[in-house]
């Protein structure tokens, strides 16, 4: 697929306009999808949703996009990405995830992490990540700031992960490190209308109980989630239950991080005891499903977690392991996983799909209230699909989204009413100048790689 630019589109656009579109799928409590109706957006915010008819009366002020024959919908949130392993795509591939993570990924992150390969690669995912309609992304990756920096620049909303680990990294020397850092981070976000931050210890087996209680202090404090690998191989948790006698989600209840501020990513082993107490502690639950194939980790239990009243959510995970940022097909892989591993074809529909792209993923990060459906007073993040020949005809607005390969027929997207892309056209990122930057680091990065 190729990506144009116009980055020569710096002036601050007009925030107040109309969409006139095909079907305006609003994610809202009904989950209402409105035919042949108009989203009116006055400074970024929406103000009104009605039919064209009317707004062609009370708002034919107001300059008006025709997607008479597109489907509306609020831009997308990935619940769960590594940005900048853009760079890092096809890297090591066909490799088992703790033979991926230690021979090859984390020598080679070791051996090149930066501030500039955290830049190069977070621009190089969010290009990606806008034309594929997402508006939000959650981040866990080294220098944060830097991730920060990328996606206020590109205009993406973004909650940054505030890493940490047991041991040394490029970002941090050591665990005080990390949460001195972190917290200035938080404290330097503070106000930011587009970046919120998370607590991101990378996982149970590389974050001691310290650190973690500590953390689960402090989110509760300063009022932010935490964002964090669960459960994410069997071998994990085996290993995990060898060293300390009791699983990864018990030992994170003993400390208090089994609570709503916690997103837990992967979760592929997970008994039926433990998909109880992550919906009684309201735990929200990120769902990768072509990372967990790829590396053969494991099916998360989605059908089950929903069915107790678990929050789900989707992520796409980095694109060293997907290989690929296109959250609508990440969603249409989890629709068929689940189908199959409930024995149920009405399992995982599409209304409900789309609901853990959009106002259930923003549940999970906090933005509700803002984001994730199209209603009065909530900003306008939204994306227009117009649908190509392999979408056509559309009986069911929401279906055609989730079940067709909807992601290329992404037009236009907006987030808090300024316009990202049109036409397929990015309007904020230079495009040639990723290309040559990807060039750039496949050739250093293949100069001293591992790939035996």
């Amino acid at each position: 697929m190729s990506v144009t630019s116009n980055a020569s589109s710096t002036e601050s656009p007009d925030t107040d306009f109309r969409i006139d579109a095909g079907w305006i799928i609003t994610m809202n409590a009904g989950n209402d999808v409105l035919p042949r109706h108009s989203l009116i957006v006055e400074n970024g915010r929406i103000s009104a949703c009605l039919p064209w008819r009317d707004a062609d009366v009370q708002f034919a002020h107001l300059p008006a996009q025709n997607a008479k024959d597109s489907i509306l919908m609020p831009g997308l949130i990935n619940a769960h990405t590594h940005l900048a392993m853009n760079l890092l795509r096809g890297f090591a591939d066909d490799t088992p995830l703790k033979q991926w993570l230690e021979n090859h990924i984390w020598p080679t992150e070791s051996a090149h992490m930066g501030t500039s390969f955290v830049a190069d690669g977070s621009e190089l995912a969010i290009a990606e990540s806008i034309s594929n309609g997402v508006t939000t992304v959650n981040d866990m990756y080294f220098f944060p700031d830097e991730v920060a920096k990328v996606c206020r620049k590109a205009g993406i909303r973004a909650t940054v992960g505030l890493l940490v680990f047991d041991f040394p990294t490029a970002w941090a020397g050591s665990t005080d490190e990390y949460f001195s850092k972190g917290i200035a981070l938080h404290d330097a976000c503070k106000g930011d209308p587009l970046i919120q931050t998370a607590f991101a210890p990378h996982a149970p087996y590389t974050v001691s109980q310290k650190p973690l209680e500590r953390i689960a202090t402090l989110s509760s404090e300063l009022d932010i989630p935490v964002h964090m690998h669960v459960h994410e191989t069997a071998f994990e948790v085996t290993e995990f239950v060898k060293a300390h006698g009791v699983r990864p989600i018990q030992r994170l209840h003993d400390i208090g991080l089994l609570s709503p501020s916690l997103l837990a990513v992967h979760l592929t082993q997970l008994t039926q005891d433990e998909i109880s107490t992550l919906a009684e502690t309201g735990v929200h639950a990120i769902h990768c499903p072509e990372s967990n194939l790829k590396l053969a980790s494991g099916q998360s239990p989605v059908a089950d977690m929903l069915k107790a009243g678990v929050n789900v959510a989707v992520g796409t995970d980095g694109a060293a392991s997907n290989n690929d940022l296109d959250l609508l097909g990440e969603l249409r892989t989890a629709a068929f996983l689940a189908k199959l591993a409930d024995g149920d074809a009405s399992t995982l529909n599409a209304g409900t799909a789309l609901r853990m792209v959009t106002i259930d993923a923003a549940r999970a990060l906090g933005l509700e209230h803002e984001i994730g459906s199209l209603e009065h007073g909530k900003s306008a993040d939204c994306i227009v699909i117009k649908p190509d020949l392999g979408m056509i005809p559309v009986y069911d607005a929401q279906a055609q989204v989730v079940y067709t390969n909807s992601s290329p027929c992404v037009q236009d997207v907006w987030v808090a009413g300024k316009p990202l892309m049109r036409n397929r056209k990015l309007l904020t990122l230079d495009a040639e100048r990723l290309y040559a930057n990807a060039a750039r680091w496949s050739e250093k990065i293949a100069e001293n790689a591992n790939l035996n």
